[in-house]
């Protein structure tokens, strides 16, 4: 269930602006911690082992998304220093050719979460 909870606190990143945008990080950052503590095992390339599974699948959704809110913010949040093994595993995910095929555009993503931010802040500083 980590993954589905990294998951809200990721969006609320996107949603939020200034001191919850702070807490929304901060929570974040928590659930990469949980999943760091709890997650990869041993020498395991993936969390199920040497294949990928469910689990990979739906914690890559999220870490892919997590990478253009990143950028859409200017943040970094996965970052290799703290997360060693998940960014690792991450890496070796999104180059697998099922994965890679399958991902959507980044640079179209980018560009579509910047304008819906930028709307979202002109509408708070309007109210």
């Amino acid at each position: 269930m980590t993954h589905i909870t990294l998951g809200l606190a990721v969006w609320r990143t996107f949603r939020s602006i200034g001191e919850e945008l702070e807490k929304a990080i901060k929570e974040s950052l928590e659930m990469l911690e949980i999943i760091k503590e709890h997650g990869l095992y041993g020498d395991n390339k993936y969390f199920n082992g040497e294949k990928i599974g469910m689990v990979d699948i739906a914690l890559g959704s999220i870490v892919y998304w997590l990478g253009v809110n990143e950028e859409v913010l200017g943040v970094k949040l996965l970052q290799p220093h703290k997360f060693p093994r998940l960014h690792k595993w991450f890496q070796i995910f999104q180059e697998e050719p099922v994965i890679k095929q399958n991902l959507p555009d980044r640079d179209k993503m980018i560009i579509f979460f910047k304008l819906r931010r930028e709307t979202l802040e002109a509408s708070v500083a309007g109210a």
